[in-house]
């Protein structure tokens, strides 16, 4: 698939544009994706979806979700074909729109009820406000300001119900429509509609019936409860506030009204409650949630868990994060993010790239997921592409006179630096997490002087950097940024070494095993051994660790294979090798069990021998 490497992204905080084209093993896994997900899905089938009246199925959801990704894919590829597709369907949305404004699948007595229509006008409204981004159509923006309008009519300060009362959940997926309407109005500036987003933002904050998010951003994630207990929540009160991606969507929304209106309590909410995700929900392969609830996922996710880590909840973590980087500065997003992009992420979609996991176990096997609404196609489908913009977001930004780059993957990368207006450009050459060293090829076409920031992730420490092959005096704080300040000329060659350990990881007498920002798993591919043979993890010593190393997969689905030595099995008296120090593979999360076959089967957490003395 031809690209023609036109992403350009508006970064609201640092005022630029920049660009990442990836090429190399991630470039072509995403040329993948939009060839056979993104450019092979009907988005006119879709908007059909909009025409059936119903009580309770939530298909509105699946066109905007589409456009959260494929409008902005549109800009990257420039391809023609995707460009019909997608405006032929937010034609046939616009074609849907009631005189009154409504563009839905709801007959009027169900319309904004105890359901998900508010959450699929929420999609419809990111979908239009997409197309609209994409193209300067203002047809798009009119039907976009009309439903809102029909939205507050019917369930604004002066609707027939409080917003929080309707849909499910105490009003999470209801609520969340904050995100597009702030959106409308930075695109309208028309009063009304940062009334209403004011009106929301009370309904999420200031009511012992609602979900009091920024009084209860102290509150871990899975012991989230309703103050009071309505009868609008009596089907789900004691789990109302753990739902997992609509509770990110909320806050997501929240950031974006902080932007608007500057007031940081919002921006504090939302910033407490997802270090609360990264430290009791998020696994070592980036994910969270079972079930699509938290359920202090941390200290649980060496168990046998159905449901776990939903693509919608990776996903809406993934934008969470993202958000989080521009808006705060702060790099431990960016590594967040980056662990959930390689493991969790990435496991989620098919080697052919054209279907991703509705749920994607840490031990098991991978299967596609369940079909929605009648549907040949389910919500994780829809939201999946949307995970790689995170990345390329935020891969290579630029504020002031500083170029900053967050990721490393083989690649072209640009931005405009606003202080000169001029643009950074950089290719990078790496192999990037499976090995250490990135390549930094200076491309600018005349001498510049900008600084220019690495992220070092807090797992390098010992990082080291060259320039032009010269040890640089630099420092490289592990969890921060290496600065780089000098007049950059074209062809000058930045070498940046980020090591990468193995760690051993201990829960509930279980282990596993990190390198750098990569869940290792054992994979029946290897054919080393059974999975759940036991690790006599007293005996793994530092330089066992140390001594893992990359080896060749002969799989090709494969990216990444790292043998150890390591101690197995469980009769210390016993002398057969098997229970001897011995070769041990593991592959990357992202590639374990994903030829998706029932006999493929992988496994991260391998439980660890007990000695008798210890009972």
């Amino acid at each position: 698939m031809k690209r023609l490497f036109w992403l350009s992204v508006a970064l609201v905080a640092a005022g630029a544009c920049a660009e990442m084209r990836p090429d190399g093993h991630f470039g072509k896994r995403l040329d993948k994706m939009l060839a056979n997900h993104v450019e092979a899905t009907d988005p006119v089938k879709l908007a059909a979806l909009y025409r059936e009246e119903t009580k309770g199925h939530w298909q509105t959801e699946f066109w905007g979700k589409y456009m959260h990704a494929a409008a902005p894919f549109w800009r990257y590829t420039g391809s023609e074909r995707l460009g019909e597709k997608i405006t032929a369907s937010t034609r046939a949305i616009i074609g849907l729109q009631e005189p009154g404004g409504y563009i839905g699948n709801y007959a009027p007595e169900n319309r904004y009820s105890r359901g998900w229509d508010v959450w699929g006008t929420k999609y419809t409204l990111m979908g239009l406000l997409h197309y609209y981004d994409a193209t300067g159509d203002a047809k798009t923006l009119e039907a976009a300001k009309r439903l809102c309008d029909y939205l507050i009519a019917e369930r604004g300060p002066k609707g027939r119900t409080e917003l929080r009362f309707t849909g499910q959940y105490g009003g999470l997926p209801s609520l969340s429509v904050l995100e597009p309407v702030v959106w409308l109005y930075n695109r309208t500036k028309e009063p009304r509609f940062l009334a209403f987003a004011d009106y929301i933002v009370k309904q999420m904050t200031e009511f012992p019936d609602g979900p009091e998010l920024v009084k209860q951003a102290d509150v871990p994630v899975a012991e989230r409860r309703l103050t009071v207990v309505d009868k609008y929540h009596s089907w789900n009160p004691q789990h109302a506030l753990t739902k997992a991606y609509e509770l990110m969507s909320c806050y997501q929304g929240l950031i974006e009204y902080y932007q608007v209106t500057g007031r940081k309590e919002y921006l504090d909410a939302a910033v407490k409650t997802a270090k609360s995700i990264a430290t009791t929900e998020i696994n070592l392969a980036g994910g969270g949630a079972a079930g699509e609830h938290w359920f202090h996922g941390a200290d649980q996710q060496w168990r046998h868990i159905s449901w776990q880590q939903e693509t919608c909840v990776i996903t809406t973590w993934m934008r969470l994060c993202e958000k989080l980087r521009t808006v705060t500065g702060d790099p431990f997003w960016s590594e967040q993010l980056e662990k959930t992009f390689y493991n969790a992420y990435l496991g989620a979609l098919n080697y052919e790239a054209d279907t991703f996991a509705a749920y994607t176990p840490l031990m098991g096997s991978r299967a596609p997921g369940h079909h929605h609404c009648r549907l040949h196609t389910n919500c994780c489908n829809a939201n999946g592409p949307r995970g790689w913009l995170c990345v390329l977001n935020r891969a290579f930004t630029a504020d002031g006179d500083v170029a900053t780059l967050d990721f490393y993957m083989s690649g072209l990368a640009e931005a405009k630096l606003p202080a000169l207006g001029e643009t950074a450009r950089f290719r990078l050459y790496t192999l990037y997490p499976r090995e250490e060293r990135v390549t930094i090829t200076c491309g600018t076409e005349k001498p510049l002087a900008y600084t220019l920031r690495l992220r070092i992730p807090s797992f390098a420490a010992g990082a080291s950097v060259k320039i032009n092959g010269k040890p640089v005096d630099a420092k490289l704080p592990p969890g921060g940024y290496c600065e780089l300040r000098r007049k950059w000329r074209n062809g000058e060659i930045v070498e940046l070494t980020l090591p990468m350990p193995v760690k051993m990881h201990r829960l509930h007498d279980h282990v596993a095993f990190t390198r750098g920002p990569v869940c290792l798993a054992r994979d029946t591919r290897f054919h080393d051994g059974e999975l759940d043979e036991e690790v006599r993890d007293w005996a793994v010593k530092a330089e066992d660790l140390s001594a893992f190393r990359l080896t060749r997969a002969d799989d090709p689905a494969m990216f990444m294979s790292v043998t150890g030595i390591l101690p197995m099995g469980s009769h210390d008296e016993d002398k057969d090798q098997e229970c001897h120090p011995r070769a041990v593979h593991f592959t990357d999360y992202a590639s374990a069990g994903n030829v998706w076959r029932p006999d493929n089967r992988y496994r991260v957490w391998l439980p660890a021998l007990i000695r008798g003395r210890e009972y």
